[in-house]
């Protein structure tokens, strides 16, 4: 029992949780799967603890950052699954907040600056870094994340607990110093941004071209890089449709 644990969302019942005639502790927080999970709901100080373990990964891999031999792609590729995936865990189900994203995004360019090999009184502004380096803003790297999930748990069945999630309504009122912003205003946002309900996912999601179009509206690129991403994606698409059409084309024959 000395590992069981018990963290309270509502307040309002204070009664002590027993097990087998023992009351278990209430804590404010705790790590589960690598996770911290506290009171709040939010994800700030999970960030804040994965940016420090990111980076210990990064410093323990000073020799490739500085090595002449290793060209930038092999540094950034390297730096994506070795250092940004661990502050980037679990990203699609944050509460992403201004300052989350921040401060992961100061993480992220502080370490290509370096993979660069650009110091002070060198400067360099983000868009070009995330040019250079062929790297999405954090913002818009968590919205592709959270939309991919969210494909994958609208096609599960309306009795999974992850895709009640997304359609949940809490039939209590938040306290004041509670937190305004969620996962699902969030996501709501998002659609609003396309004149889109929640019907209209859940019949995209069946077609995987046709909700990559969905997410590509959704998710604007870097001022500098827009333009350029937003053609390429296109074209790729409208080969893919193409395709898809002469396909059904030839069943049809």
């Amino acid at each position: 029992m000395g590992k069981t644990k018990v963290l309270k969302y509502n307040k309002e019942n204070s009664n002590p949780v027993t097990l087998d005639g023992e009351t278990l502790k209430d804590v404010e927080s705790f790590t589960y799967l690598g996770s911290i999970i506290d009171e709040q709901g939010g994800s700030d100080a999970d960030v804040k603890a994965r940016i420090g373990k990111a980076g210990v990964a990064f410093l323990q891999l000073k020799n490739i950052w500085n090595s002449k031999q290793l060209s930038t792609n092999i540094k950034v590729t390297i730096f994506n699954t070795n250092v940004k995936r661990v502050p980037l865990y679990g990203a699609e189900t944050w509460r992403a907040t201004t300052t989350i994203i921040k401060t992961v995004q100061v993480f992220v360019n502080s370490c290509l600056r370096k993979i660069l090999n650009i110091h002070w009184p060198d400067t360099i502004s983000n868009n070009l870094l995330w040019e250079r380096t062929k790297k999405l803003p954090v913002e818009e790297e968590i919205k592709k994340r959270r939309w991919k999930w969210i494909r994958h748990t609208l096609r599960k069945s309306s009795n999974c607990i992850t895709s009640q999630v997304l359609t949940w309504n809490r039939q209590w009122k938040l306290k004041r110093a509670s937190p305004k912003n969620t996962l699902r205003r969030e996501v709501e946002a998002d659609m609003e941004k396309m004149i889109k309900n929640w019907r209209d996912p859940e019949r995209i999601a069946q077609d995987r071209i046709e909700w990559r179009m969905l997410v590509l509206g959704l998710c604007s690129f870097t001022r500098s890089n827009r333009r350029n991403y937003t053609i390429t994606r296109i074209s790729k698409f409208l080969h893919y449709k193409h395709i898809l059409y002469i396909s059904k084309c030839m069943n049809h024959i």
